[in-house]
């Protein structure tokens, strides 16, 4: 391997197998981008760096491969700053390549470490020609093997140095951490014991979904997972959905009334758990995760174990003895007929001019095929298309909400769009948080992807309107109605309006067409007073 650092950093990445790059190009990345490009590693350049960062978490989570970002020193790492701690907090397998200012005099100097420290990201650095390509090594194993996000920092005197060192393989991941016997034993004892058992699965489970389906026949248990694990359990008969404020009421009622709940890589936080409501007094809670110093943060527990959630599952099959538990054919009727928000009653508020945010999404999910791939931004809309839109499996449902930002949507839906080319991209987004990254419709139109975003307008963050309420003077949280269908097009994007099911019509026109270009559906929705969810979320805050 010959060339410079940045050259070699280039070429040890496309060795070490990474799926995608995105980013926006400047000085101080230029070289170490055009150096993956020519090693075979394919480049989104993106209009915003913040559009990047997310692309590349969406990327890596649909695809299970660590992702890369691209940025310069200084500011384009500042850009893209929300999408990173989104990354991070989600425990995203991503490697972030910032060039970094050289001198202290630099415009663009900063404490590039401190600021990804205080994202929750770990802090890298190439040190020197010589130990570039074990710097990049260590970035890319500690991205793959902890699952985290890494900034590796490229100083642009290291990147211009000479390299040394000789390619090579990064090796096998790191071995499923097994749970100790005496944990298993105790854990098996609950399942024994529990007469209406539930398994929560959160993001940490989303590879044991086989070993999890298994251990919830045996034992007898329902099955539920958190919202980033949507789609887990999809076609089990005694599978509940989401947990939480987005649960039916089915759901949450079977929940609540479990002696026995499970999370496995699931932090049974607040939104999983409706603040605990969902917990009966007398239920016994476990916890199975791979990090310790994540077991009972959110919750007093009675068990927790440490362990990889398909290692856990797969070592109480082999001592656990089978029993009915929860499961019963009442039980799985109920759950059939009633189980989902689409199967719930509603009044259908919508007027001649406005549609229903429950209608539409009813529709939708009727006329939308199958093999989908959702994605979903933040506010006061979010729960409709969380709930109401079927996902085929966990690799069905994009949704990065750790952060709690609004605005991410539409490049979560790129990024997940090119991991999972097989599938229809869905986006669902607010007005607030799709004009917020409207830029990045561009980059999806020169992708000619296939993408359908639907966009619940209400002209307002409606989020805080309902928050705050009626009697608060809401100057500042609404706005004008904006024709988005009309700006689509002038990003090259189709556009088309919807103030009645009549005109969803025109979905199944694009979808007929074969497209390879956007289509921005503009919902005029009504307002629903405070999304069913929307209370919950607020008891946090």
């Amino acid at each position: 391997m010959a060339g410079t650092v940045a050259d070699v950093v280039g070429q040890t990445l496309a060795t070490l197998g990474v799926g995608h790059c995105f980013g926006v190009v400047g000085s101080g990345n230029f070289r170490v981008t055009n150096a993956l490009r020519a090693a075979g590693v394919p480049f989104t350049a993106t209009r915003h760096e913040a559009g990047a960062a997310t692309m590349a978490d969406a990327y890596a989570r649909m695809s299970g491969q660590v992702a890369l970002l691209s940025v310069h020193q200084g500011c384009g790492l500042t850009n893209a700053a929300t999408g990173i701690c989104e990354a991070a907090k989600s425990r995203t397998p991503l490697v972030v390549l910032a060039a970094e200012a050289a001198g202290a005099t630099s415009n663009f100097a900063m404490d590039q470490s401190g600021f990804a420290q205080s994202l929750g990201a770990i802090a890298e650095r190439v040190h020197s020609g010589e130990s570039a390509v074990e710097d990049t090594v260590r970035a890319w194993r500690r991205a793959r093997d902890e699952r985290r996000t890494v900034v590796l920092n490229l100083p642009l005197n290291v990147q211009a140095q000479e390299a040394g060192g000789q390619p090579r393989q990064a090796g096998p991941g790191l071995a499923p951490v097994q749970p100790t016997t005496e944990a298993v034993a105790a854990l098996a004892a609950l399942f024994q014991q529990a007469r209406r058992p539930v398994i929560v699965a959160g993001r940490g489970a989303r590879g044991a979904g086989p070993q999890l389906r298994r251990l919830g026949e045996l034992t007898g248990s329902l099955l539920a997972t958190s919202a980033v694990a949507n789609g887990l359990f999809q076609g089990d008969p005694y599978a509940l959905g989401i947990s939480g404020g987005f649960a039916s009421p089915t759901a949450a009622t079977l929940i609540s009334q479990a002696d026995l709940i499970v999370g496995f890589g699931c932090a049974l936080n607040m939104w999983t758990m409706r603040h605990g409501r969902l917990i009966a007094d007398d239920a016994t809670v476990a916890q199975v995760d791979l990090d310790g110093a994540a077991l009972g943060v959110h919750r007093p527990i009675d068990l927790g174990v440490v362990g990889d959630s398909a290692a856990t599952a797969e070592a109480l099959i082999a001592v656990l003895e089978g029993r009915g538990g929860y499961r019963t054919q009442e039980i799985a009727d109920r759950i059939a007929s009633t189980g989902r928000w689409n199967d719930e009653p509603t009044d259908d508020l919508s007027t001649g001019d406005r549609i229903d945010p429950r209608t539409l999404s009813r529709e939708l999910d009727a006329l939308l095929p199958a093999e989908r791939i959702v994605s979903i931004d933040s506010g006061n809309f979010m729960g409709y298309p969380s709930a109401y839109l079927r996902v085929p499996d966990e690799f069905g449902f994009c949704f990065t909400q750790a952060f709690q930002s609004i605005g991410l949507g539409l490049s979560t839906a790129i990024g997940a769009a090119l991991a999972r080319p097989d599938r229809l991209p869905v986006l669902a987004s607010g007005d607030g948080g799709f004009l917020m990254s409207i830029a990045e419709l561009e980059t999806a139109v020169r992708l000619g992807l296939p993408l359908l975003c639907v966009i619940y307008n209400d002209a307002a963050y409606g989020a805080e309107v309902h928050h705050f309420g009626p009697d608060a003077d809401l100057g500042t949280v609404t706005f004008p109605d904006t024709d988005i269908a009309a700006l689509a097009t002038g990003f090259g994007a189709q556009g088309l309006t919807v103030r009645t099911t009549a005109d969803l019509r025109g979905i199944t026109t694009w979808l007929e067409s074969k497209p390879n270009r956007p289509l921005v559906v503009d919902a005029k929705i009504v307002s629903d007073g405070g999304s069913w969810w929307l209370a919950e979320a607020f008891k946090g805050h």
